[in-house]
This record gives C-alpha cells, sequence and structure tokens, in this order.
C-alpha cells in the first residue's frame, strides 16, 4: 500500500498507541524559546524532573531580541526577564543555546535548517506556531503548548493522534 511521506514519518516515530489513537511520538528535535518555556522549566522544576535528553533540545533568544542595535540590551523589563529566565533555565538544565549576542541567534522557526539541527525525516517541535514550516525540509513539524514543551522536556515524546490524509487533485 503506498504510504505518503506523512505515513512514513509517523510510522518510523511511533513509540506506543492506544486503543483510542492516542499516540506516544518520538521528538528528535526539540526548539525552545523564551515565551513558550518558562512555564515548562518551572513545572520540570517542581517536580524534580530532568530534562530527559539534553542533546535533543536547541533554545534560542527569540521573541524579544532587538532587531537593531542589540548593545543597548532589552529596555522593556519584561522582555528583559523573560530573556534572562531562559538564559538560567538552559545554564541549568545544560540546553544549548544561542543567546542574543551569539551570531547563530535568529528567529526560532528559521535557525533549526540554518544550523542544521532541522533534517529530512526528523520530528521537530517548538512552542511555535510557525514549526510547521519545517516540513519544507521533509521533517514532520508541530507547534505546540506550553503544557506540550514540558512533556517533551521530560519525555521527549508528544502525545497526538494521526491526523487523517487529505487527497488533493489539481
Amino acid at each position: 500500500m503506498a504510504r505518503t511521506l506523512y505515513d512514513k514519518l509517523w510510522d518510523d516515530h511511533v513509540v506506543h498507541v492506544e486503543d483510542d489513537g492516542t499516540t506516544v511520538l518520538y521528538i528528535d528535535r526539540h526548539l525552545l524559546h523564551e515565551v513558550t518555556s518558562p512555564q515548562a522549566f518551572e513545572g520540570l522544576n517542581i517536580a524534580q524532573r530532568p530534562v530527559w535528553r539534553n542533546s535533543a533540545n536547541l533554545a534560542v533568544s527569540d521573541h524579544n531580541v532587538p532587531t537593531t542595535d542589540r548593545s543597548a540590551g532589552i529596555k522593556d523589563p519584561v522582555s528583559k526577564l523573560q530573556i534572562d529566565t531562559l538564559d538560567q533555565n538552559c545554564d541549568h538544565f545544560g540546553i544549548t543555546q544561542y543567546k542574543m549576542h551569539d551570531k547563530r541567534q535568529g528567529i526560532v522557526h528559521v535557525i533549526g535548517p540554518e544550523q542544521g539541527a532541522t533534517l529530512p525525516g526528523m520530528t521537530v517541535v517548538c512552542g511555535d506556531s510557525h514549526t510547521s514550516t519545517h516540513g519544507a525540509f521533509g521533517a514532520l513539524a508541530f507547534g505546540i503548548g506550553t503544557s506540550e514543551v514540558e512533556h517533551v522536556l521530560a519525555t521527549q515524546t508528544l502525545l497526538m493522534k494521526k491526523s487523517k490524509n487529505m487527497l488533493v487533485k489539481v
């Protein structure tokens, strides 16, 4: 039976399937940024859980980084707190991070492909709605919420149901 790329990537990453179709899907790459990760890291700290696989996670200061004159720093106190919190969490949990002044720093859904962290055949998740654009690189990619960010940090898996395929004729 013919299978789509989606079917192949999904099947290659299934850890377990429940009777109702809920699937434990292995995640190859988890991209993190300062907006959707603080509560996830706090949840790990409260539960005293480690990050399951540090090397599968990559963080970048993204949403609150100035686009011009970074030498002036971040003026908004809430934005600065989010960046500082990401720095502290990545240091504490041993996660590689491209900080604000790192030449590899950039937009979270762009740095994955730019830096070779997103590759064909991978599953990729991030707490950012643009994450699905990694599909252009042959990856199966999903934007996820903060509680899912915590779950992936703790287990390197995601719980979800497989979407249906759609035939499009032009």
